[in-house]
């Protein structure tokens, strides 16, 4: 428990050993049989340790494109597909994908060039003329040329090497900038990113009438919780919820009407059409 609750198990560790402190003594261990384990109680897992820094850079990913898109984390989109060195690896947090990132299908694909290929998914490199100068002179321009070309690889070391007419010319950091471009072909309604991890993230940026109406519903309890904190209520308390929204909007709620009941703790709701979105809550009496 320390690493979760350091002040509150150094209070008890120390109360029923009287040691110095629980943060300076080892891992423990069990006994054959003891409990039905052996050995360490904490056994090094590397595939797992791999698989959640994968899963945290799709996350990670997926959210500045989100934003760079300017689609709000509220907004449900239909569709991630995650390519991975080690898909088996990531599934089993494809769920906790869906929920952190609102999307309504992740779909795991190991990774290859020819995947890469197959969704137009593509690296573009950009040479910075003015810091790269200095360093490799009028080389620069046959390098920028190069670059332009597509005649770049990436080492192991995940270093950038540019093929030139005269010889290969690794490049340092802050001297290029790799960017991962969407070919017209795949469409508008797409974005991508590069992992870290290695493979890439293709995002369905597409909306259509449902999941535009589910995104209204989202922000619709949103101002009710907003609402909820403003008039002093607990978190346990019910409330009787009145809303008005603007006619267009008003088939959304109601499509989702027991979403925002739900996540509201509302025990009823009335929707009225008018000008703009208004909230109105009431704390619920509890005998009814």
């Amino acid at each position: 428990m320390a690493p979760l609750a350091p002040l509150l198990t150094e209070e008890v560790w120390r109360g029923l050993s009287g040691g110095r402190s629980v943060h300076l003594t080892d891992w423990p261990t069990l006994d054959a049989g003891a409990a039905g384990f052996v050995g360490d109680v904490l056994v090094a897992d590397d595939a797992l340790v791999a698989a959640v820094e994968s899963a945290r850079t799709v996350v990670s990913q997926t959210l500045a494109l989100r934003k760079a898109n300017k689609l709000r984390v509220r907004q449900p989109l239909r569709s991630l597909t995650v390519a991975v060195t080690d898909p088996d690896g990531v599934a089993p947090f494809a769920s906790l994908l869906a929920s952190e990132l609102n999307v309504k299908d992740v779909r795991l694909v190991e990774f290859s060039p020819a995947v890469a290929e197959e969704y137009g998914v593509t690296e573009r490199l950009s040479v910075n003329a003015r810091a790269a100068g200095p360093r490799l002179g009028r080389g620069v321009q046959a390098v920028i040329k190069a670059a332009k070309a597509g005649a770049w690889t990436t080492a192991d070391t995940g270093a950038v090497v540019v093929q030139t007419d005269d010889g290969e010319v690794p490049l340092e950091a802050g001297e290029y900038e790799l960017a991962t471009v969407v070919s017209e072909a795949a469409g508008s309604d797409v974005a991508a990113a590069v992992l870290a991890t290695g493979g890439f993230v293709v995002l369905d940026l597409a909306l259509d009438d449902a999941l535009l109406a589910e995104g209204y519903a989202r922000d619709t309890v949103r101002d009710v919780q907003d609402a909820r904190k403003a008039a002093g209520l607990q978190v346990s308390d019910r409330i009787a919820l009145a809303l008005t929204v603007p006619a267009e909007w008003v088939a959304a709620v109601e499509a989702h009407r027991e979403l925002v009941a739900s996540e509201t703790l509302a025990v009823s709701l009335t929707v009225a059409a008018g000008a703009e979105r208004t909230v109105t809550v009431v704390k619920a009496d509890p005998a009814k």
